[in-house]
């Protein structure tokens, strides 16, 4: 008997609680008072629960009709949600959504994307993989739609690029490491002497990852975590995103150090989503882009980080300046 049950009686059940009348839930469904009556002796009877308590002027539930009314409402909600999705799959919504994220990409633009998706995609299973640099053979071997790269990455031809932000990457040091005394832009054969730590993973070799090698001596890390405590303890010198610096830097824990070959505020490292252009991202992939960029740009003049001014930069330009004449003066005093 609780086979024969339908959607349309647990339906109906909902009404008449929700309306506390035969009467008034035939209106809301559009049926006669005496459809509705006996849709619910019908249910009555393949439940074996009476659900109403008819003997006054209007229908009360009784223990059992409140008990069953919670449950009744859970699989109504849930037909309404799998119908939204079958909705939403025929008109080529993505079931699922992979995304590779380079370590390098800043968290907050990428978790309010993430929050904004979740709510308006709410049956889309997102899955992320957080790659320290190769982030671009997940999305070359099918594993993910999207993913969020840096310029440092080598890219198949088959693959197309959408910019989304750029990240300053200033290189740094301890204060007690010797480079940070330097009182000049450093030249390349300064930094040869000393220990450079490289942040590259060890399947990512690429040219332009190679080419960041600047001292014959250098240490391979590809956890960003370690790099920086690594930097921390004055072990060696190397470049990290400002995002993940901020704090140091204004805290005085690591101090910024000037090249001989680089601008004021480091290199500069462009983000972009790429994808194959075979199999580009269905109408969810393409809204969590167009989101990103959204969020990078409400974030770029809400909380733009102060090494990131203006006004930071022509302080650094002021500051090398300043350590060039003392070399001068130092010199010359010899």
């Amino acid at each position: 008997m609780l086979d024969g049950v339908s959607l349309d009686q647990l339906r109906t059940f909902i009404a008449v609680a929700d309306e506390k009348s035969f009467s008034a839930a035939g209106r809301r469904l559009r049926r006669a008072q005496s459809v509705v009556s006996q849709t619910m002796a019908n249910l009555e009877g393949q439940l074996r629960v009476k659900l109403f308590d008819r003997s006054a002027r209007l229908p009360v539930l009784t223990d059992q009709g409140r008990a069953l009314l919670a449950d009744a409402r859970a699989v109504a909600g849930d037909m309404d949600v799998l119908k939204a999705r079958a909705k939403n799959l025929a008109g080529g919504l993505e079931p699922e959504l992979s995304v590779a994220v380079d370590v390098m990409f800043p968290p907050a633009p990428l978790t309010a994307a993430v929050a904004a998706f979740q709510r308006e995609f709410p049956s889309t299973l997102l899955n992320f993989e957080v790659e320290s640099s190769a982030v671009v053979e997940p999305v070359f071997d099918g594993r993910c739609v999207l993913s969020l790269v840096s310029s440092w990455s080598r890219l198949p031809s088959n693959v197309a690029s959408e910019p989304l932000l750029t990240v300053s990457a200033p290189t740094i040091v301890s204060p007690r490491h010797p480079l940070a005394t330097y009182h000049a832009p450093i030249p390349a054969t300064v930094l040869a002497a000393h220990i450079q730590l490289i942040h590259m993973d060890p399947a990512d070799v690429s040219a332009s990852r190679v080419s960041a090698i600047q001292s014959a001596r250098f240490w391979r890390l590809s956890h960003l975590g370690a790099k920086l405590a690594f930097l921390r303890a004055g072990l060696g010198y190397g470049a990290l995103p400002m995002h993940v610096i901020d704090a140091d830097l204004a805290s005085g824990a690591l101090v910024q150090i000037m090249l001989d070959d680089a601008p004021p505020e480091g290199f500069v490292i462009a983000m972009s989503a790429i994808y194959r252009t075979e199999s580009p991202p269905g109408p969810a992939g393409r809204w969590f882009m167009e989101r990103l960029k959204q969020v990078v740009a409400e974030q770029r003049e809400e909380n733009a980080s102060p090494y990131q001014s203006p006004e930071y930069r022509r302080s650094v330009s002021a500051t090398i300046q300043s350590r060039e004449t003392e070399r001068r003066r130092w010199w010359h005093s010899r």
